[in-house]
């Protein structure tokens, strides 16, 4: 639970980076403030369906993946186990922190018994996109991300098998 402010910065330093290149309006500062919290990270806490595995370094958190089980994939099959985050924060990309956290939740999904997961990216991210298919995912569909009226593409990447 002490961990929850600083992974509500670390989120919406991923996520304006990530999604925000021509600068930042209401709409989306709306979205990302109202979600990226230190109260909706206590309460994913709390759930036992909701796991979250941080990598840390000495000064801090430097990314993060939540697992969220119980949730249906967009693009239909068996699979009801998300990653529904997965940040690491920019300049430590590239120095296997991402690996290392994607094989952990690899690993929590197989001691829960839980299935092998799916994943959502923005179509457009074509680095994400390219790290899950070398780690054992595969495209399995697309799905629309809503921020209010408006609905951005996804790509739908499911995990071969655990």
């Amino acid at each position: 639970m002490d961990d929850c402010s600083s992974l509500a910065a670390l989120s919406i330093e991923v996520w304006t980076g990530t999604y925000l290149r021509n600068g930042i309006n209401g709409h989306f500062a709306d979205y990302v403030l109202d979600h990226y919290t230190p109260a909706h990270f206590a309460e994913a806490l709390q759930n036992p369906a909701e796991q979250l595995l941080v990598s840390q370094n000495r000064d801090g958190i430097d990314g993060y993946i939540r697992v969220s089980h119980g949730r249906p994939s967009p693009a239909g099959g068996a699979s009801h186990t998300e990653i529904s985050t997965f940040y690491v924060q920019p300049r430590h990309q590239g120095h296997g922190i991402g690996i290392r956290l994607l094989q952990a939740g690899l690993q929590l999904c197989r001691s829960n018994g839980w299935d092998a997961p799916w994943l959502t990216s923005n179509s457009e991210n074509s680095r994400a996109i390219s790290f899950y298919l070398r780690n054992g995912f595969e495209h399995a569909g697309l799905t629309g991300f809503r921020i209010n009226d408006a609905e951005y593409v996804n790509d739908v990447l499911q995990y071969r098998s655990l």
